[in-house]
C-alpha cells in the first residue's frame, strides 16, 4: 500500500483555469488526462516523483455522474467552490479491501489525448463522501510505464500534507497504521473544527515549497 496521488475538485472558473492556476503557482503545467467514461468526470495531471501525481478532476453535464460515487463527489465538491477532494492509495490486492468494506470494487478508466487506455480498479469513495478525511484504494489494471507519474520531473514531489482528521479512525479505515502508505510525506493532523479532509498540500518544487 502507497500513496498513489491526490484529488482536487475544479472551481467554479472550470478544470482549464483552475489546473492553469495551481500550474502556475508551482511552476509547472497540468496535462490533459482525459476523460472518465464510467464516472461522468475528465482530469488533467501533474507527474510528481516517487510514482505520485496531483489531478484536478472536473464533472461533466453526463448520466454517470450522477450515479457514480466518484462523479457525485466531484460535483458535491466542486459546489462548494472546489478545492481538495481526497486522496488515494495504491494497493496490490483490491480484493482485501472489497471483503472489509463489503462491497466490488468500481472499474474506471479513461483514455489519454494520444488514444492509450489506461485501466483501474477504485473503492473507497463512499466512504470518502461520507468522511472526507478517508482515502479510496486503487488498484492499477495498465502497465506499470502507463501509470500517471512517469514522465515526473524528480525535482517534484510531495512534501507534507496537512489533514484535518483522527489518525486512529484512517488508520482503522485503512487496515494497517496511516504511516505506512504515507512512510515518505509528513502529515500534520488538525483536530477537525468543520468538515474534515485535506487542508493544503505543500509540494517541493527547484524554487522551494508551494503551499496549495
Amino acid at each position: 500500500m502507497r500513496l498513489d496521488h491526490l484529488s482536487y475538485a475544479a472551481g467554479p472558473d472550470g478544470l482549464e483555469s483552475t489546473a492553469l492556476r495551481l500550474g502556475q503557482a508551482l511552476g509547472r503545467d497540468f496535462e490533459d488526462g482525459g476523460v472518465h467514461p464510467r464516472f461522468g468526470t475528465r482530469n488533467m495531471v501533474l507527474p510528481l516523483a516517487d510514482r505520485t501525481f496531483l489531478e484536478v478532476v472536473e464533472v461533466l453535464d453526463h448520466p454517470a455522474s450522477d450515479k457514480a460515487p466518484f462523479g457525485q463527489a466531484v460535483r458535491a465538491r466542486s459546489a462548494l467552490g472546489g478545492g481538495w477532494l481526497g486522496w488515494a492509495v495504491e494497493v496490490g490486492d483490491i480484493s482485501k479491501a472489497e471483503a472489509r468494506l463489503g462491497r466490488g470494487a468500481a472499474q474506471g478508466s479513461r483514455y489519454r489525448p494520444d488514444g492509450v487506455e489506461l485501466r483501474w480498479k477504485q473503492i473507497g469513495v463512499n466512504g470518502l463522501i461520507a468522511d472526507p478525511q478517508l482515502p479510496f484504494f486503487i488498484h492499477w489494471e495498465s502497465e506499470p510505464d502507463l501509470h500517471p507519474s512517469v514522465g515526473a520531473d524528480d525535482r517534484f514531489f510531495l512534501d507534507r500534507l496537512e489533514i484535518a482528521g483522527d489518525p486512529q479512525r484512517v488508520s482503522e479505515w485503512l487496515g494497517e497504521t496511516v504511516e505506512a502508505p504515507l512512510e515518505d510525506i509528513k502529515v500534520e493532523w488538525v483536530a477537525p473544527h468543520g468538515t474534515p479532509g485535506i487542508i493544503a498540500v505543500q509540494v517541493q518544487t527547484p524554487t522551494g515549497l508551494v503551499r496549495l
